[in-house]
């Protein structure tokens, strides 16, 4: 593979955008943001209460479609309260995809359970269903209604789905996995806000999701996270257990459970409603760039540009290569010479069981995944590029 190649189509893609260097997803300020913050400033409502968080979880129930929403600190905490409310116990396996960021095996060991790494497909980038199909029809079986491991012994819980760089798995198929094996289906909705499977905001298949706000997302808070679920008992458990596990009252402080002091200042909050009144044109932008990159990359025989699986309407939060070969030097190579143009590039992660802390636990064949880590190149994906790639072509 010639790297030059691939710099000549995302220099041609970005020649118009934006000078150099391009980060690869830096957050947009255009809005009320200020405004919002300040007034916390003003009036001294910067801690956990306050009427943005209230605001904040309001409008994420409107773009989600999901009755409930829960703000908190991030979405590792987001993860691990996931996790609780599955009843995830010392000991428990719970699945995930190896090819995943670290935070969702970090909440899970959290709970002191194990991590179980499961495969990915090319489509979705995602949990393969029909290989989990046929991992789970070998190594598990179902008794009193529970999932069991038959080759450790130990109770299988859940199902955590990452719809990775924001593409939506396949969430039908994964459903019904989950349902005859009798398990709970978490997802990781971290990375998909405006991502749509088969017409539906994600977060509609689990027992609940999760969604992150970090610096780097479509949406940011600064540092912050949410949890959507539909049942309403479910959602009071959740609100109950991120705020310290205290009743309320008016002066007295007690506390009927461990809890955990997760919930999301009202300083972060008042920046995150700003953000999300920008959403829709984000989301816009974003699939600017992304038709650019397309278009760009049609005729660059060395890699592909992925695109959002036939069912979906995904926010390309990041925008991926796939080299044509995987190849650890071509991938090194080609991330140099992007990074040495000033175009700030990155690999997918470290499969998570190469992990040292998670370098024991159990797996399935991982042969997609490998192939995958090895193939995959984000390139700069911020909607504020995108917003000059739309302003370009008018």
């Amino acid at each position: 593979m010639d790297p030059q190649s691939v710099v000549n189509a995302l220099n041609q893609s970005l020649a118009s955008l934006a000078a150099k260097p391009v980060g690869l997803h830096e957050p947009c300020f255009q809005g009320k943001e200020w405004e919002y913050v300040k007034e916390c400033l003003d009036t001294g409502w910067v801690s956990t209460v306050g009427k943005f968080v209230d605001r904040f979880e309001d409008e994420l129930k409107n773009i989600t479609g999901v009755e409930h929403a829960i703000a908190v600190v991030n979405g590792t905490a987001a993860l691990h309260v996931s996790l609780i409310l599955a009843g995830v116990e010392r000991e428990d396996e719970v699945m995930l995809p190896a090819l995943s960021f670290v935070a969702p095996a970090n909440a899970i060991a959290y709970c002191g359970a194990v991590p179980h790494f499961i495969d990915s497909e090319e489509k979705t980038l995602g949990v393969d269903p029909a290989r989990l199909e046929t991992y789970l029809s070998e190594i598990a079986e179902v008794r009193s209604g529970h999932c069991f491991n038959k080759q450790t012994g130990r109770l299988i819980r859940a199902v955590v789905a990452v719809h990775t760089f924001g593409h939506p798995v396949d969430m039908d198929l994964l459903k019904e996995v989950c349902d005859r094996f009798h398990l709970i289906l978490i997802e990781d909705a971290a990375e998909s806000l405006g991502s749509y499977y088969k017409g539906k905001h994600t977060g509609h298949w689990g027992q609940s999701a999760s969604v992150s706000f970090n610096g780097n997302k479509i949406v940011t808070t600064g540092g912050g996270g949410a949890v959507l679920i539909r049942d309403a008992e479910l959602a009071k458990k959740a609100r109950h257990i991120t705020t310290t596990a205290r009743r309320p009252h008016g002066w007295n402080f007690y506390h009927d459970q461990v809890g955990y002091n997760y919930r999301l200042p009202n300083i972060n909050a008042a920046l995150g409603c700003a953000q999300l009144e920008q959403l829709p044109e984000f989301l816009k932008w974003k699939r600017s760039l992304a038709m650019a990159y397309q278009e760009c990359f049609a005729n660059v025989s060395a890699v592909r540009f992925f695109e959002e699986p036939e069912f979906a309407k995904s926010n390309y939060w990041l925008n991926v290569l796939l080299l044509a070969e995987a190849d650890m030097n071509q991938l090194n190579a080609l991330i140099e010479a992007t990074r040495d143009e000033g175009i700030l590039t990155r690999p997918a992660w470290t499969l998570l069981c190469r992990l040292p802390m998670f370098q024991n636990c159990p797996r399935m064949n991982l042969d997609q995944a490998e192939n995958l880590e090895l193939r995959i190149v984000n390139i700069p994906s911020s909607a504020g590029l995108g917003r000059e790639a739309c302003a370009s072509n008018v």
